[in-house]
């Protein structure tokens, strides 16, 4: 059995490294394993992978996406940043700041890295390269800052990994908020730093101006702000679940978008509604085959037999903290993150509960690390698709895309496998964990 499974991982591991479609690496390995073994019969799998794709709690998946492309096509965008520009543009390095500030709260709406890039990487390139930024810096600060969307609630991965793992999916959300808010102030403070010894000039904005133009900036922006206030707080008010909310959210963007910004046109809800549906059908048969492997490996006893093969090599429980971190680091750079948190959390949440870990802790050490490997090649969307809005070249963004990385992501992938309150603070507060 132990051969059959090593194959079948070969398997999956060659395919990726061929680039083939994420779904039809799954459905080779999962080919192997139903035509070689006796695990489990092919008509099984599927009336039990189908029967967990009608659950409604992954019914939240699409509308987000939905509610993130109606976003990126009605202008919602541009008033937060206007806003975040009028606060923060007094202070030195102000449109890198306002570029991460402005990428977590869109995440915080859209669930989603690539919106946060859609949506600022366009109009606050052009503008960080015309004060001064090298422009690899640039793409490379919005493609890390981008990635807070996939942290900062609600996150399509931590409803993915809560379903996986029958794990409360609002413990999920607050476990990555803090780790997300912390990364959010490293890179404003990262940013300081470079248009410090960039010298970077400081847009001399008198105070009274500020204040003056406060109040219609706060107006203007107060639709989009009200977005991330109804999600949250009628997932965590108790008057709404993460399903509905994602519903709320996809059906408040359409009249904001038609009526208040007016930036949302009959052709745009098409085009959104049409990029979504591809983006998640793509994305729901990649969870199907995911899940129907994963269910083989757990019915083969890989989990169990992985665990009690850690635990045999030594049982400090820092040295297994850090396998788990290099190895999820490893899958990150070789597969997307949600394709990640299908694969191993089955996996490894049997060792992390033989060393006595919370599985809401675990969730933000998993979904930090596979976050991270959205920015780390081979498999890297984020940064491929920032680098295209960008019009930077690989070897361009590499040095300023490792600086980020070491001083940023790679840190907290630690910090927060070490430090536990870091994860667990917000859900005990909430009575969630």
């Amino acid at each position: 059995m132990l051969v059959d499974l090593a194959i079948s991982i070969c398997i999956l591991v060659g395919l990726l490294a061929f680039g083939t479609p994420l779904p039809f690496c799954f459905g080779g390995a999962l080919m192997y394993m139903v035509l070689c073994t006796d695990i489990g019969s092919m008509s099984g799998l599927f009336l039990w992978g189908f029967e967990q794709l009608v659950n409604p709690v992954l019914l939240c998946i699409p509308l987000f996406v939905f509610a993130g492309a109606l976003m990126s096509e009605s202008g919602i965008a541009d008033a937060l940043l206007k806003l975040c520009d009028l606060v923060l543009g007094r202070f030195r390095g102000a449109l890198g700041s306002v570029a991460v500030f402005a990428c977590a709260i869109i995440g915080a709406i859209s669930g989603s890295g690539l919106t946060g890039v859609a949506a600022t990487g366009p109009l606050l390139i052009p503008r960080m390269v015309s004060q001064g930024y090298d422009r690899a810096y640039a793409t490379a600060l919005i493609a890390n800052a981008s990635v807070l969307g996939l942290l900062i609630p609600p996150s399509i991965n931590m409803v993915v990994y809560g379903w996986v793992t029958e794990t409360s999916i609002l413990a999920c959300f607050l476990s990555t908020l803090m780790p997300g808010i912390v990364l959010m102030i490293i890179f404003c403070v990262a940013n300081w730093f470079y248009a410090k010894r960039k010298a970077i000039p400081v847009d001399k904005i008198p105070f009274a101006q500020t204040v003056k133009k406060l109040p219609s900036a706060i107006f203007a922006a107060f639709p989009a702000l009200l977005m991330p206030v109804i999600i949250l707080g009628g997932i965590y008010g108790g008057i709404m679940t993460p399903t509905e909310s994602a519903a709320v959210a996809a059906a408040y963007a359409i009249p904001v978008g038609f009526l208040i910004y007016r930036g949302l046109a009959t052709g745009g809800v098409v085009k959104a509604a049409t990029d979504s549906a591809t983006a998640v059908g793509s994305i729901m048969v990649m969870i199907l085959f995911g899940l129907m492997l994963s269910q083989q490996f757990v019915f083969g006893g890989l989990p169990q037999q992985l665990a009690d093969f850690l635990l045999s090599v030594t049982d400090n429980k820092i040295v297994l903290l850090l396998l788990i971190n290099a190895a999820l680091i490893f899958v990150g750079m070789i597969m997307n993150d949600a394709t990640g948190i299908l694969l191993m959390a089955p996996l490894l949440l049997p060792l992390v509960k033989a060393i006595g870990m919370n599985p809401v802790h675990f969730a933000a050490i998993i979904g930090v690390n596979l976050s991270m490997g959205t920015l780390t090649p081979p498999f890297a969307g984020i940064l491929y698709f920032s680098m295209r809005i960008g019009n930077v070249e690989f070897a361009q963004i590499l040095k300023p895309l490792i600086i980020l990385l070491c001083i940023g992501y790679l840190p907290m992938c630690f910090l927060v496998t070490f430090c536990e309150p870091l994860a667990l603070w917000l859900p005990r507060l909430f009575g969630l964990a």
